[in-house]
């Protein structure tokens, strides 16, 4: 197999055997916040069949308004970690490497939802997307304990043995509501323009290492859109974002995972035309780290419709590929078509591409 996606990678002190992860996908299979037998099973299976790092479903962390579902699973209480450990010892057992993807849902989360329905809702200055205020803006101490409840979580992952850890701050969620101007109007050190917004960001990044040491790597998640508005950037030029970017650079961030919707768009075709590098290639430009690409991998349709059951067709991997071996990005996480077939990775390295079948919503409904 000569495809530059089964190259080995060094990531921090971990070696990765290819370049292939797996996306973070919510499942909803942990009741009581628990991953259970068949959660491990799960991850297992991807593990055996050439996925070089497993990055989690969200995990999400001990403040009482970070999930709105009880069957999403914790990253905190003994119960929880103990299912952990039991999915990391799994996926170590079959050769593989994984982190937790460590999440807080924010606003998303509706007041009285998940495990604890008396808990508040947090978000950074307790106004939605469209400018309303809902909630009474965080006060700095409950800012603060935000943050140390990522590197309390990290610090559990670190325990329990997981590989690395990954920081979910896309897509709307709590750490990327302080990123959004629309969401984060405050008037302290964590609000401002786009690099003092990312301070939210940078704080939880120091702390986590702080938790985990020199060595254990620490991979950021963004995204410039939003569950809440697709269209929604937070940096318009490759200037705004190498601003922001260094924010976490400095804070000592390890790799960036940069998330969109479908990875063959560039991010500034006004700068370097509409093949031009795609969200990944420019924040490794911009910053020299390692960065992952994602979005609509394996697949020729919108990932959105996708999960609604429209069903997606396969997309030729060649130009991917070919990204990957002139160095645009380092590594490639892959969502729905392993959600499909656990055997994905497998079938691409050994050219079975014909026995790999197009995505389908139904998949949501299994652990398979």
């Amino acid at each position: 197999m000569t495809s530059p996606l089964f190259t080995p990678f060094k990531l921090k002190n971990m070696e990765l055997p290819n370049r292939i992860v797996m996306a973070p996908m919510t499942r909803s299979k942990s009741p009581g916040g628990v991953p259970g037998e068949d959660v491990a099973d799960y991850y297992a299976r991807r593990a055996a069949s050439d996925v070089g790092l497993i990055v989690t479903e969200g995990t999400t962390v001990r403040r009482g308004g970070a999930s709105n579902d009880p069957n999403v699973p914790n990253l905190h209480k003994a119960d929880a970690l103990a299912g952990w450990k039991n999915v990391v010892d799994k996926v170590h057992a079959n050769h593989g490497k994984i982190a937790p993807q460590i999440w807080h849902q924010g606003l998303t989360r509706k007041v009285g939802t998940g495990p604890d329905p008396d808990a508040p809702t947090d978000s950074p200055s307790g106004m939605t997307h469209t400018g309303k205020q809902v909630l009474p803006e965080p006060t700095s101490a409950e800012v603060d304990d935000m943050v140390m409840a990522f590197a309390d979580a990290a610090a559990d992952a670190q325990k329990v043995g997981f590989d690395c850890v990954e920081l979910h701050g896309a897509h709307g969620y709590l750490i990327d509501e302080f990123f959004w101007d629309v969401m984060n109007k405050r008037s302290d050190r964590y609000g401002g323009s786009l690099k003092d917004r990312a301070t939210f960001g940078a704080d939880i990044i120091r702390e986590v290492r702080k938790k985990v040491g020199p060595d254990m790597a620490i991979i950021l998640r963004y995204s410039q859109w939003k569950q809440q508005e697709y269209t929604a950037r937070l940096a318009t030029t490759p200037q705004a974002l190498e601003e922001f970017l260094k924010t976490f650079v400095d804070a000592g961030v390890d790799c960036l995972h940069v998330s969109q919707r479908r990875y063959w768009e560039p991010e500034f075709p006004e700068v370097d035309g509409e093949n031009g590098l795609n969200g990944a290639g420019w924040a490794k430009k911009l910053t020299g780290l390692p960065t992952i690409t994602v979005g609509s991998v394996g697949l020729s349709g919108d990932f959105i419709a996708a999960f609604q059951g429209q069903g997606s067709g396969q997309r030729s991997l060649e130009d991917l590929e070919e990204r990957l071996e002139r160095g645009e990005f380092d590594l490639v996480a892959v969502g729905r078509a392993l959600l499909q077939d656990p055997h994905w990775a497998t079938k691409v390295k050994e050219g079975r591409i014909g026995e790999i079948s197009d995505y389908d919503a139904a998949a949501l409904a299994t652990l398979y």
